[in-house]
């Protein structure tokens, strides 16, 4: 890794409160990916940073390898089985039972039994040689494209650098379909569960291989959001990502919104909106210029945006303007959801804990 994407990449984790390091476990001087995460009593307490819902079950992932699930809104947690102690940064069920967990050293988890136990499907020793693959079978295919050459050059060098790749995020439509994104422009697609991946970098606007920090739908678009303003949104008749101007040039962290608005947000407080289905965007202010790190829509059609330092800014119209909501205690917040009883369950450096929301 060259100093200065290694340098930007550790300013994006401490915007979201994870450290990046590739651990190593001191006791046994094993690579985290042979080793299982460890149960830990003290896992609630530990550095957290993604959330899901798991039908009623809550789902969160976090540093060496935890996952925890809780089956009471967030009350009491239970530890999953994790084959490696990979940090985790992001998880997503489709559906009540079947979901996907990703992180550092490419890797990739599934869980078939709604997060209680968890089996790797791709890990960044593997990704090297599966772009090379994939780009060499391209060329093979298409010897007229004298863009895919760079392609397998690519691939070769990831190759050679070994599994320090983090994804940052996973979205699936259904237990087939999903994406992963994350570092350095990656960005892969399974269409069987995850059995199978195959990279997308060709059919990507980033030519300078900015980093991908989230991938989410708003209504029937599916966009990915990155440093440097990057905003892209899915042409499906294309099946290409597509590259949306945006009126900002600094690091995009989360996407959020329902039919009819999309919200962007990120470094320095700054919150875009669009309400076009992305052709266009608005600044809508906050009042702050802390980066925002976690937002969530919840089931009255609000939307919530958290702070690094756990500010919560409410919008009660799609958007348009959020307000500073009361918070007696002010703790970073890496990734929001509802409970399902009233509160939000938010995720951080400080662990999994409850607020109550009115």
């Amino acid at each position: 890794m060259n100093m200065f994407k290694g340098a930007a990449l550790v300013a994006l984790i401490v915007a979201v409160a994870l450290p990046f390091t590739r651990e190593v476990v001191a006791a046994a001087n094993l690579d985290v990916l042979d080793t299982p995460a460890t149960y830990s009593p003290l896992a609630t307490q530990g550095i957290l940073t993604g959330i899901a819902r798991a039908g009623t079950r809550l789902v969160v992932v976090g540093q060496r390898g935890h996952i925890l699930y809780s089956d009471d809104a967030g009350q009491q947690w239970q530890q999953a089985q994790v084959p490696v102690s990979s940090d985790l940064v992001a998880v997503h069920f489709p559906t009540a039972s079947l979901g996907w967990a990703v992180g550092h050293d490419g890797v990739v988890l599934h869980s078939s039994d709604a997060g209680a136990t968890w089996l790797r499907q791709l890990d960044g020793r593997r990704i090297g040689a599966l772009m090379l693959q994939h780009y060499q079978r391209l060329a093979a295919l298409r010897p007229e494209d004298d863009a895919l050459a760079a392609w397998i050059e690519e691939a070769q060098r990831m190759e050679e650098q070994g599994a320090d790749k983090p994804f940052l995020d996973v979205w699936f439509a259904d237990e087939r379909d999903g994406y992963v994104v994350g570092a350095f422009g990656l960005i892969l697609k399974t269409e069987d569960g995850g059995r199978s991946w195959h990279p997308l970098l060709e059919r990507v606007d980033n030519p300078s291989l900015l980093h991908l920090y989230a991938i989410r739908p708003v209504g029937e678009e599916l966009f990915v959001v990155g440093e440097q303003g990057l905003v892209l949104r899915l042409d499906r008749s294309a099946q290409r990502f597509t590259a949306i101007p945006m009126p900002y040039n600094g690091s995009f962290f989360g996407i959020l919104g329902k039919p009819g608005v999309v919200i962007a947000y990120g470094l320095r407080g700054n919150v875009f909106r669009s309400t076009d289905g992305g052709a266009n965007w608005s600044k809508v202010e906050t009042g702050l210029e802390l980066s925002i790190t976690a937002g969530t829509v919840i089931a009255d059609g609000r939307m919530v945006l958290f702070t690094q330092s756990g500010h919560p800014l409410v919008s009660s119209d799609d958007g348009a303007s959020f307000q500073p909501a009361e918070q007696s205690r002010l703790l970073p917040v890496s990734a929001a959801t509802e409970s399902g009883t009233g509160s939000l369950v938010l995720a951080g450096p400080r662990g999994v804990r409850l607020l109550p929301f009115e």
